[in-house]
């Protein structure tokens, strides 16, 4: 970028920026020397699992809304109208499952990292492979997050871009491994504030400083940037209402149902019911995040429609955010600051939950079953290390980031698609259909990353050199019936390309990754349980299975149901009669089943809540 049309901060916004990194850290600080001061890996891992619903649901809600999202959402929404809006229909469905389904099955067995269910109901090698997929999509993931809110910053301000990749990922290192889940909870909850303020200061002093309301929702509507509901059923289309109310769903129970960063916010509730109410209150706060985010790019179109900036910004419309908000803030101290402090709150954010959850299912399914004479004291120490292991490694992949081509957005949505889809088929494998083998499992596991990298990779490699797209016009033109008639008659001899063959296969929408590469899961693991031997009743461990298929194959006889495995034998001990065990340290199946055993059924959760 020019540097005479770089933004500059003022005194007040390093302050407002310096402060941000100073309560991130002394949280942190905070943790780290009250209660137990973080000297067990029950503390350190899992706060004691003493946290209520109200951290819990922010903490919820600052993982989900990374710097991608802060960033991302609004050039999507500059450069492609309000489509993308249509998500929020995906949050419903994609956090009662979650609320009904995954955190009762989940938070019953006491368990610390979501894989540890894997073993109970299949292997501890199918445990393993989860494992190890879930820390693959993390740390790439990771880089995505703390290089883009850097990238776009150096853009627009001339900041030094890998100083500001290290100040970040040291900072949060350093509270991730000082406070431990708590410190990461607490932050988020601080952080969030200050993501919304950020950018509920940036939609107010923008929509003023275009014209108002009115003038804005002009040139938007004059730009053709608010969309209908687009029914089109083409799988290929980037954005419909089936790609994102849909295959959103795929997307957000992949986030919120399995991926051990939430899953982990769920167990460290104090009780069953918190968790629940944590994962309902998420709902409000996304779709207000969602709404800021696009209104952002709806006053960002109006502000600068028609006019091109990709000369200054190399390009990248996730840097002309960047640029709008240093554009639209430059004259009121404090306020750019702001922004930039909401950006790298939702970065640090993200990122330690990373941290915390790598570390986790690191201790619990790769190491201590390995070590299970291993002092306490060790495993802590251990833990913190591995903490701040993971938070190097994000570092460097920071450095890889800058090499993909799509937005911002799409690369992260991508990464979710093609690695969380399949985890999320282990789990509903495991969860919804009772005669699934460990052998199945692999296979399914197997097959669906096989086709996810087939789908991703393919569709990068096949992916035409296109010249960069026209400065969004402020006007549609419409033409005359006589023009439109013209026009028609020129094209009637045109055929427009479309993909065949595999390269339509490659240009599957993204948002359909997550539903097509859980399926892929499922199906190939259910053919191959049947053809290995699937399942018997007895065989299943108690309190793993939900009976989905029970209810809904109620008017089967009961022969067949039993020759389905549709029930399965669950111990029928009242939970309000027995205090929850603590987690025994021990590598053994059968220690964790007999746990289990002692916790109220899945099948009466509706009776006991």
């Amino acid at each position: 970028m020019d540097p005479s049309d770089q933004k500059h901060f003022t005194l007040t916004d390093y302050v407002i920026f310096a402060v941000l990194l100073a309560a991130s850290l002394t949280i942190g600080l905070y943790h780290a020397l009250s209660g137990g001061r973080q000297r067990t890996t029950r503390e350190f891992l899992m706060a004691d699992r003493s946290m209520r619903c109200l951290p819990v649901s922010l903490s919820l809600i600052a993982s989900f809304q990374s710097a991608v999202a802060i960033i991302g959402v609004p050039a999507e929404i500059y450069n492609h109208g309000t489509q993308y809006w249509f998500i929020g229909c995906a949050y419903v469905l994609g956090l009662l499952i979650p609320a009904h389904v995954f955190i009762p099955v989940l938070y019953r067995l006491q368990i610390s990292s979501a894989y540890q269910y894997l073993e109970l109901r299949f292997s501890k090698a199918v445990r393993i492979c989860g494992t190890l997929t879930f820390i693959f999509q993390m740390v790439i993931y990771m880089g995505v997050c703390v290089y883009t809110p850097a990238f776009a910053l150096n853009a627009v301000t001339g900041f030094e871009i890998w100083g500001t990749v290290l100040v970040t990922g040291l900072v949060c290192i350093l509270y991730t491994t000082l406070g431990g889940l708590k410190a990461v909870i607490w932050t988020d909850v601080f952080q969030t504030v200050v993501m919304f303020a950020g950018q509920l200061a940036v939609v107010v002093v923008g929509v003023q400083q275009t014209g108002g309301v009115s003038e804005v929702w002009r040139k938007v509507q004059e730009g053709n940037r608010i969309s209908g509901l687009d029914l089109n059923p083409d799988p290929t289309e980037r954005h419909t209402f089936w790609t994102l109310g849909v295959g959103g769903v795929f997307l957000m129970l992949s986030l919120y149902g399995v991926n051990q960063a939430q899953v982990q916010r769920y167990l460290s509730s104090r009780t069953e019911r918190e968790a629940v109410r944590s994962c309902y209150m998420v709902f409000p706060a996304l779709q207000l995040a969602l709404a800021l985010s696009c209104m952002m790019g709806l006053v960002m179109f109006a502000r600068y429609c028609g006019k091109d900036h990709s000369d200054r910004l190399s390009g990248s419309s996730d840097a002309m955010v960047i640029y709008f908000v240093m554009d639209m803030l430059q004259g009121l101290p404090g306020l750019p600051g702001l922004f930039v402090a909401c950006l790298f709150s939702a970065a640090l954010s993200t990122i330690s939950s990373a941290f915390n959850s790598l570390a986790t299912v690191t201790m619990e399914d790769l190491i201590k079953p390995n070590f299970p004479a291993m002092t306490e004291a060790r495993a802590t120490l251990l833990s913190k290390a591995l903490a701040s292991s993971y938070g190097l490694l994000c570092l460097a992949m920071a450095y890889l980031t800058h090499l993909m081509g799509d937005s911002v957005l799409q690369v992260a949505l991508k990464i979710f698609g093609m690695v969380g889809g399949p985890i999320l088929g282990l789990f509903c494998l495991g969860m919804f259909f009772p005669w699934a083998n460990a052998t199945g499992a692999l296979a399914g596991l197997g097959a669906g990353l096989t086709v996810a990298f087939w789908v991703g990779i393919g569709s990068i490699v096949t992916r035409s050199s296109t010249t960069s797209p026209l400065p969004p016009a402020c006007r549609v033109v419409l033409l005359s019936d006589n023009m439109t008639t013209a026009v028609q008659m020129g094209l009637g001899n045109v055929t427009l390309s479309q993909p065949s063959g595999l390269r339509r296969f490659y240009s599957l929408s993204y948002m359909w990754y997550s539903a097509f590469n859980c399926f892929t899961v499922i199906l190939t693991g259910l053919i191959i349980s049947f053809l290995t031997g699937p399942m018997k009743e007895e065989d299943v461990t108690p309190g793993t299975v939900y009976p989905l298929l029970g209810t809904l194959l109620c008017f089967l006889p009961e022969r067949l149901k039993k020759k389905l495995c549709c029930v399965t034998p669950l111990g029928h001990t009242p939970a309000a009669q027995q205090s929850p065990p603590q987690h025994k340290e021990s590598n053994g199946r059968a220690v964790l089943q007999e746990e289990t055993q002692t916790f109220l059924p899945v099948v009466e959760y509706e009776t006991a809540v």
